[in-house]
């Protein structure tokens, strides 16, 4: 358990169980979710200001609300690039919204920001006409603790 908690910690991002599994050297995927889950167990009965939670169907490591804004200026990179922040906001302002929508409102680079927005599961896409529609996921609410 401790070594997941040591790559949850160094990752700095959401890690599958299967990624895990490959950083703690266990060949039993099964047995590491159950640890992962009882990592975020124990940190949910700590009174610390760093606890581990599951988004989607990943772990991740976060610092707790009511610390964030006061350790914020020795945080490393985000998870998104600022202009897809952008883009997601608009789509979870105007979910369910089409891509044309929002390539009209923005121009053409919405395309690489679409593509960072879905590699990293924060919105997800169908077919809707000739364009897609966009909706935001389960991980974008709990990552942003909606």
């Amino acid at each position: 358990m401790n070594t997941l908690e040591a790559a949850l910690f160094v990752s700095g991002k959401a890690m599958s169980v299967e990624e895990l599994a490959a950083a703690a050297g266990i060949a039993s995927v099964g047995y590491v979710k159950k640890l992962a889950e009882e990592l975020v167990e124990q940190y949910n009965t700590r009174s610390s200001s760093i606890y581990v939670t599951k988004v989607g169907d990943k772990y991740i490591m976060s610092v707790r609300e009511q610390y964030a804004s006061r350790v914020s200026s020795v945080a490393g990179q985000p998870e998104l690039s600022k202009g897809a922040m952008r883009i997601l906001a608009y789509v979870s302002k105007n979910e369910p919204i089409v891509q044309s929508a929002v390539v009209k409102a923005f121009g053409s680079t919405v395309y690489d920001y679409m593509k960072e927005l879905t590699e990293n599961d924060f919105i997800k896409t169908s077919k809707e006409g000739r364009s897609k529609k966009l909706e935001t996921t389960q991980k974008f609410k709990e990552y942003f603790n909606l």
